[in-house]
């Protein structure tokens, strides 16, 4: 379903669709932001754990972008420490738990709407298409 916070149309034909990791143990967090990238043409894949993850990769799942929860221990594990470096990197961060991250495109206090997430991942993706 659409929001009024950002723009409907698709972005990508099927078949050239961007690939986004929403890695999160949040189910609703992490359900609720794949529907609407969905929606606006996104492959959005949900895992909730480092294995997941790596499993996605070795499979040739690469992301264009991340939406990660930061949450021990999943966003300290190696594997995400890796793909975050790598891939631009939206970051949905609590006001009290404190996780050791690399640099990353946007960062995200909870409470957070899921169309400010929705809209910041559209706009890495369409700065990353128009490079």
């Amino acid at each position: 379903m659409c929001r009024k916070s950002y723009k409907c149309e698709m972005l990508y034909f099927a078949a050239r669709m961007p690939i986004a990791f929403v890695i999160a143990s949040d189910w609703t967090l992490r359900t609720s932001v794949r529907a609407e990238l969905r929606e606006i043409g996104v492959k959005a894949l949900g895992m909730e754990t480092p294995e997941e993850v790596g499993r996605a990769l070795a499979a040739g799942e690469l992301p264009s972008v991340v939406v990660l929860e930061a949450t021990e221990p999943t966003a300290s594990a190696p594997t995400v420490q890796r793909l975050v470096e790598r891939v631009p990197t939206v970051l949905i961060a609590s006001r009290t738990e404190t996780v050791a991250m690399p640099s990353v495109a946007a960062v995200f206090y909870r409470p957070v709407r899921i169309g400010e997430i929705v809209a910041r991942v559209r706009e890495l993706l369409q700065q990353a298409h128009s490079a």
